[in-house]
């Protein structure tokens, strides 16, 4: 059965992007050429995020200019886009525009992943969501040694612990990375 993950990196303090919602932060961390991205994304099989999330990525990559970059990080794999307001696709780019509820996304997700997993991107409201309908089964978080003081959180909600079981803790380079199973 395939596993729906949020996959993302944190801060010390628990914060996915800094006050302007930037992850600049991220890219000055040693990740080192050890990443395990590739060998994760190589098992989704469909991805969603939220309209930030998507803003960011379109801006900061200059995706508009340039959709071939699109397709060097994601493939043809498939995403869906959460968004309160209507947003400008980019041509070539599979991205399906959504709102409103996680579950009825979710199993349009799940379809077209077939036997592949589904990734959380962010943000960390979105992922919160997936949690709160029971959709949400596995969270991997790389923890990077940098502090933001505030900005947008890891999960801004509760999860008790009674619902999180430590599965994994590896290294790589200057990043903690912890796997939970999710219940």
């Amino acid at each position: 059965m395939a596993l729906t993950t949020y996959y993302t990196a944190t801060t010390l303090d628990g914060y996915i992007a800094d006050s302007d919602n930037s992850l600049s932060w991220l890219f000055e961390a040693d990740s080192g050429d050890n990443s395990d991205f590739p060998s994760f994304f190589a098992s989704i099989g469909a991805f969603a995020m939220g309209r930030t999330t998507w803003e960011w990525v379109i801006d900061h990559e200059d995706l508009r200019s340039d959709p071939a970059k699109w397709h060097g990080y994601y493939g043809d794999v498939p995403a869906w886009v959460f968004s309160n307001r209507s947003l400008d696709p980019v041509p070539g780019v599979d991205a399906r525009f959504v709102r409103g509820e996680v579950r009825p996304v979710h199993a349009e997700m799940v379809a077209a992943a077939g036997e592949k997993d589904i990734w959380l991107v962010g943000g960390g409201d979105l992922a919160g969501q997936f949690a709160d309908a029971g959709l949400l089964d596995q969270l991997i978080v790389g923890v990077a040694p940098v502090t933001l003081g505030a900005g947008a959180p890891l999960l801004p909600r509760r999860l008790p612990s009674t619902r999180l079981t430590l599965t994994s803790v590896r290294q790589v380079h200057q990043f903690a990375y912890l796997t939970y199973a999710v219940s």
